[in-house]
Formats: C-alpha cells, structure tokens, sequence
C-alpha cells in the first residue's frame, strides 16, 4: 500500500485514508472489499472483480486439478482432504482440509466456495493483466512458502517470464472475455506427481484493488488498480458484467 501510496503521489494525484471524514468522488480505490464497497455508492466506484465460478470454469487444461464451486455446507460434506477456499473474501482461510469437519461451525451454510483436488504447487507467481496483457508480475511463494522475486533479472527469470507469457496468451485465447480488463491473475509451476516434470496452471484470479505487489513495478501495478477501481463514470462497456453490486 506505501509503494502505490508513493507512486500516486509522484503523480500528483493526492491519497487519503478510508477513515478520513469527507472523503468525495471521483476516486480510485485501493484496499479491503468491505471499506470499498461501503464507500462505492459515495465515491462514485465502479470495482472490477472476477466471476465467482471462473476458476471451476475453465478446462482442466489450464487448471491442472478438478475445481468445482459449492457452498460451506458441501464443504462440511467432503469426506477426503480438498483445498477449500471462499471465491473473493478472506471469510475462512484458504487451506487443504481433512474433511468438513475442520470448518468452523460459525460459518454461514449458503456461503459460496471453491472446492479442488490437492495439488502442490512448486512456485506460484502474481500477474497484474491489463486488457489480457501482462503489465507487471513476481513470483511470491516456493513450495507454499512465501518468497517474493521480481521476474526477468537473470537469465532464468527471463525464461519463466516467456513460459508465463505463453501460458496466459494461451489462456486469453481460450477464455475470451471471461476476466476483466484490469485482474490479478495467479499461476504456478505444477508438480505432477504422476511423472517428473511441471506444467503451468491458474491458481486463481483476484481483484486487482484488493491484491499484494509483492516484488512487482509498483508503477504498473497502479496502473492495473486505477483500471480496476476507478469512477464509474469510466467504466469500460466491456467490464460492466465484473463491477461488485
């Protein structure tokens, strides 16, 4: 938040916290989903965010797992160890449970979620995609572990950063417009365990307002951000069906 912080300043565009009394649009938004859409209707906002069900959407091609969207209570159901995670707020923590019974009972039944095969994921890497491009990346976890590192300043990270390229042109070709135009998209370096090498597949995608730079250009994350969440007055034809109601 600092670094977008400083970056908009530089621009001369001036920042103010969400606590602050009168607070007017136009604006742009960067931060928690709560805040934001309690200020969206004042602010004038329009916030960009992924369908719910995009992940359990695509073909397994590019996700390299079965996913498949339900809600807490088939979650209590699932009698094997499943990655169990809400599709946007952070309601729960996003973890591979035993079974059902390690949800918390304080959970609401009909909350929606996303339920996959547990897969590990050697390294996994943030893309800020505008108009289905890459603006800006890093990786951030190793084996689950977080280690941020900025893409493309060895000869190696140039390698990945042509494989991720390849991978989400891939994805934007067979997707079409089911993303907005301004997204966090995660991917990673599949294990599979069936033989000894790795694939590229989509963790998940986030909104882009509410997701970590990490190692990535600071200034072209903010311009993924501005995109996804500025005045409504702004909004693209093409994103309309992505705007949080």
């Amino acid at each position: 938040m600092e670094l977008l912080a400083a970056e908009a300043a530089r621009r001369g565009m001036p920042v103010r916290a969400a606590e602050e009394p009168g607070l007017t649009g136009p604006a742009h938004w960067y931060g928690g989903p709560v805040a934001g859409e309690r200020l969206a209707g004042r602010l004038g906002l329009a916030l960009l965010e992924p369908g719910d069900g995009w992940l359990a959407e695509l073909p397994e091609e590019f996700t390299g797992r079965r996913v498949r969207t339900g809600t807490v209570a088939d979650a209590r159901a699932i009698d094997r160890p499943t990655f169990v995670k809400p599709p946007r707020e952070k309601s729960f923590p996003a973890d591979v449970y035993a079974d059902g019974s390690q949800l918390s009972p304080s959970l609401d039944p009909a909350e929606p979620v996303l339920l996959s095969d547990v897969v590990t994921f050697a390294a996994e890497y943030r893309l800020f995609l505008l108009d289905g491009r890459i603006a800006t990346a890093s990786r951030y976890a190793v084996f689950g572990r977080l280690d941020p590192c900025p893409l493309g300043t060895d000869r190696t990270g140039r390698a990945v950063a042509t494989q991720i390229g390849e991978f989400v042109d891939r994805l934007t070709a067979a997707a079409g417009h089911t993303l907005p135009s301004a997204v966090v998209l995660d991917v990673g370096h599949l294990r599979d365990p069936r033989q000894e090498r790795h694939r590229w597949a989509v963790v998940e995608a986030n909104m882009a307002w509410f997701s970590h730079a990490y190692a990535a250009d600071p200034a072209r994350v903010l311009d993924v951000v501005l995109r996804a969440a500025g005045p409504r007055e702004h909004l693209r034809p093409r994103d309309r069906a992505f705007t949080r109601r």
